[in-house]
Formats: structure tokens, C-alpha cells, sequence
């Protein structure tokens, strides 16, 4: 019976995967760009495109145990000795005991964090050069509030939860590394750009071609983003995100990303990103990494909903306690 069922599990996951590339394609075409599909033939190694632009295609890892900012015990120190890089990557390696009363998570086999960035530095922001968000005070104090909030309201309702949680979408643009489906997998035409980002199965579509963004009215959860080349490096510009989308670092609706994009050789892409939001920092901030090619990784399709059992488990969890508190009351 077990190997009935393992089997059935590999033959849906399979299906999964082969319905979801099929939408995808057909979803290209349907959006005029069999090209996009044309393209996914090319050989990776090719170090432009048939039509000459660099090319920028094949799955990408941005699994990173570099933090997005560095950690204030570090001070002013701007890269990690090899001994301490060495140790990062190790102890991620290792299973760590939950504490008393929670039921854990995954073991670390089933993680994918990546390691420490070759050059070593302590945080992936570049710029200011303290390795810090350049938060305003007021943001700092909106956030702590808003963790007050989470704190005693972790689930009134679906609402109260994370985009994440209730599977519409990723952490915003760009993603910062997590536990684990950290890889972007890319698609170019001559006038477009497709990102398909793993967790989630988000995709950007991208146009090239010099028409305007949306207007400031029209918001979605992933921004609206125009893309352009300046010589060899793609500059992806993002603005008009929702009131409701959720980076991984403070943002707001007026928050612009700006991505950059270079090939440095065949297994690795360059992506520097800057973000600017007056109502949130007192400065613009830029962070880089080094994302190396995935060459044998597979994709399958983040199906999100069909499995989302922690959800439901969540909210009735949530409502017995209160159950509960209210008959000993």
C-alpha cells in the first residue's frame, strides 16, 4: 500500500509539473510571445541570444545565508573570516530542537538556505556601507507596532495571516532568500522578459519594448515593471505595488525596486537591487548578490492551495483556544 501510494504521489507530482509547464506555455503564447516559448530551447551556455542580447536564461539560485542586513553585533565589520563563514554554513546543516511546546518544523534536510556569499560580506546591502536599512524612526515604530498587533491577533482571521501564509504571493520584488525555493528561472524575447519565481509560482512578465508603466491608480501585488538594457546589463524598474504587498524589508505602496541584472559568466548572474521610498528611508539602499546557475535543478509547480492544510489548522487551532479560555472564564 505504501509503495501504491509513493507512486501515485510521484505520478501526481509529475502530472503537477507537466500541466503547470503546459500552462505556462500556453500562457506565453496567449500573451503573444512564442518567442518566450522558442527560447527555452537554447542552449544556456550561449552568452547572447539569437538576436544578440545578453542572454540571461536558465534557473537561478538567490539562496543566501548572507543576511539582507548586518547584524548589529558585527558592528562596522564588512566580511566574515573564513572560519565564521565556514561555521555559518555548517550549522545550517544541523537539526536544531524546537522549544518546549511547539511542535517544530522541517529538519534540515528539507531546508535550502544557501551559504555564505563567496566575497565573505556581512550583509547583501552595499550601500549605506554600514550594512544597514536606512529606516526612518516613525517606520521603526510602525513596525513594532504592527508586531504588537500580530502578537495578539495572530489569526482573528485569513486576513491577519502573511500573503505567504494564505498562498498569494511571495515576498514582493525583489525576494530576499528563505528556508527553501529560492531560485528564479528565466525566459527572454527580443521584447520581453519572464521571471518565474519558484516560491509560489509567481511570474513577472516583463515588456522591453519603451511603452509606459501602468497608471499610479492601477496597484498589483508584485508592482508593474519595464524593462530595459543598457549595454549588457538588464535594468528592470518596479513601481505601483499594492497597499497589501509584503516585502521582506519595510516598504510601502511607493516603493520603487530598481533590479539590475548582468551575466558575469556562464554560471553566474549578477543581481544588484536599489530601493527608494521616501515615506520609509531617509536614503535609497542598494544590496547585491552573486546567483549561481542551477544547471540539473527542476522546477515544479508550488501548489500552494491544494496543499495548504497549515491554514486551516491555524484558524480552528485559534478558535478552540478561544473556546477554551471563555469556559474557564
Amino acid at each position: 500500500m505504501e509503495g501504491y501510494r509513493s507512486a501515485t504521489t510521484t505520478m501526481r507530482c509529475a502530472m503537477r509539473n507537466r500541466t503547470f509547464s503546459l500552462n505556462l506555455t500556453v500562457w506565453l503564447w496567449v500573451l503573444g510571445l512564442p518567442g518566450l516559448v522558442m527560447g527555452q530551447t537554447q542552449s544556456d551556455s550561449n552568452a547572447r541570444t539569437s538576436w544578440g542580447d545578453p542572454n540571461l536564461q536558465g534557473t537561478w539560485s538567490y539562496a543566501s545565508l548572507t543576511p539582507l542586513q548586518r547584524p548589529t553585533s558585527l558592528g562596522e565589520r564588512e566580511y566574515y573570516s573564513e572560519e565564521e563563514a565556514a561555521e555559518r554554513n555548517i550549522a545550517v546543516t544541523r537539526d536544531v530542537a524546537p522549544p518546549p511546546g511547539s511542535v517544530g518544523s522541517y529538519n534540515a534536510l528539507w531546508f535550502d538556505r544557501g551559504s555564505v556569499s563567496p566575497d565573505l560580506r556581512t550583509s547583501l546591502i552595499t550601500d549605506p556601507t554600514n550594512g544597514r536599512l536606512p529606516v526612518r524612526p516613525e517606520t521603526t515604530a510602525k513596525a513594532a507596532a504592527a508586531r504588537a498587533y500580530t502578537a495578539d491577533h495572530p489569526a482573528d482571521s485569513w486576513l491577519d495571516r502573511s500573503n505567504w501564509d494564505r498562498c498569494i504571493t511571495y515576498h514582493g520584488v525583489p525576494p530576499v532568500s528563505t528556508g527553501y525555493n529560492n531560485t528564479y528561472q528565466i525566459f527572454q524575447t527580443p521584447n520581453y522578459i519572464a521571471i518565474l519565481v519558484e516560491n509560489i509560482h509567481d511570474v513577472r512578465v516583463i515588456p522591453l519594448d519603451g511603452r509606459p508603466q501602468l497608471t499610479s491608480e492601477i496597484r498589483q501585488w508584485n508592482g508593474d515593471s519595464r524593462g530595459r538594457w543598457e549595454g549588457d546589463t538588464l535594468v528592470v524598474e518596479t513601481r505601483n505595488f499594492s497597499g497589501q504587498t509584503q516585502h521582506r524589508f519595510p516598504s510601502s505602496p511607493e516603493t520603487v525596486a530598481v533590479e539590475r541584472f548582468r551575466r558575469l559568466d556562464d554560471n553566474t548572474l549578477e543581481h544588484t537591487f536599489t530601493i527608494e521610498d521616501n515615506a520609509v528611508y531617509t536614503q535609497p539602499w542598494t544590496g547585491m548578490r552573486h546567483m549561481p546557475r542551477l544547471s540539473e535543478y527542476i522546477i515544479y509547480e508550488y501548489a500552494c492551495h491544494e496543499g495548504n492544510y497549515a491554514m486551516t489548522n491555524i484558524l480552528s487551532a485559534e478558535r478552540t483556544g478561544e473556546a477554551n479560555a471563555s469556559n474557564e472564564q
